[in-house]
Parts: structure tokens; C-alpha cells; sequence
């Protein structure tokens, strides 16, 4: 064997096989090379973009909280306030209630007192009458005198 020859066959196979190789196998490579670079990228620039989507969820989730806290805090402080609204309206109401039970018994004494103090008239007017009857020793008829005991009842 020629050491020359065999030099020759190998160096010829070599740059048949780098030309092979450099035509057919290394493009795809270096395309899914190429792709696969790509994807990472993108992938990288989504998670870029979903960290700063994270970032902006976190302050309107906060923003949005912060706002509600101070809606229920309004809320809250609205219903004291009508709650004690309604309380001063009820102890208007009751206060007003009360005043017109008191002048209704106030009302219904006075009539009370009246009646007791015609029945008085009339019971003394019947006393004087009885008595006067028995200074006399005789009936004194209480129809033919009413004139007499209404005069009386007048006069008590």
C-alpha cells in the first residue's frame, strides 16, 4: 500500500465528506439550531412579559382592594349614620307619642275630676235637701224644688 495514495483516498473522502456534510446536514442543524434559539428567546421574552403582566395584576388587585376597603369603609360609617338617624327619629317619635298619652290622661283626669265634682254637687245638694227635711220634719219633694237644689248645686 502507497502511503500517498492511501493519504490521497482519505484527504478525498474527507472533503466529500465535509462537502456532504456542509450541504446536507449541517443547514438543518444549524435552521433547528436557529429555531430552537428563537423559541428560547420568545420564551424568555414572554416570561418578561408575564412578569410584568404579574406586576401590573398585583397593583390593580391592590389598587381594586384598596378601593373596596374604602367603599366599605363609607358604607359602614353611611349606615351608623342613618342607624343613628333612625334611633333619634324613633326617640322623636316616642318622645312625641308620650306627650300625647300624657295630655290624653291629663285630658281624661280633668273630665274625671268634673264628673266627681258634679256628682259631689249633686250628692251634697241631695244632703242638703235631706237635711233640711228632717229641720222641718217633713218631706220636701226633690222634683217640685229642683229649682232650689239646682241653685244649690250652683252655689257648691
Amino acid at each position: 500500500m502507497n502511503l500517498n495514495a492511501t493519504l490521497f483516498a482519505q484527504l478525498v473522502v474527507f472533503f466529500i465528506l465535509a462537502w456532504f456534510t456542509m450541504k446536507f446536514v449541517w443547514p438543518p442543524i444549524v435552521k433547528a439550531l436557529d429555531e430552537r434559539a428563537k423559541k428560547i428567546a420568545d420564551g424568555l421574552a414572554a416570561a418578561e412579559r408575564g412578569k410584568h403582566d404579574l406586576e401590573l395584576a398585583t397593583k390593580r388587585s391592590s389598587d381594586a382592594l384598596r378601593e373596596g376597603k374604602e367603599k366599605a369603609s363609607e358604607l359602614i360609617a353611611q349606615a351608623d349614620k342613618r342607624g343613628q338617624q333612625i334611633v333619634e327619629e324613633a326617640k322623636e317619635a316616642a318622645k312625641a307619642e308620650a306627650e300625647k298619652i300624657i295630655a290624653a290622661a291629663r285630658a281624661e283626669v280633668a273630665q274625671e275630676v268634673v264628673r266627681a265634682k258634679e256628682e259631689l254637687r249633686a250628692r251634697v245638694a241631695e244632703l242638703a235637701v235631706a237635711g233640711a227635711g228632717k229641720i222641718l220634719r217633713r218631706e220636701i219633694d226633690a222634683k217640685a224644688h229642683a229649682d232650689i237644689v239646682a241653685a244649690i248645686q250652683k252655689d257648691l
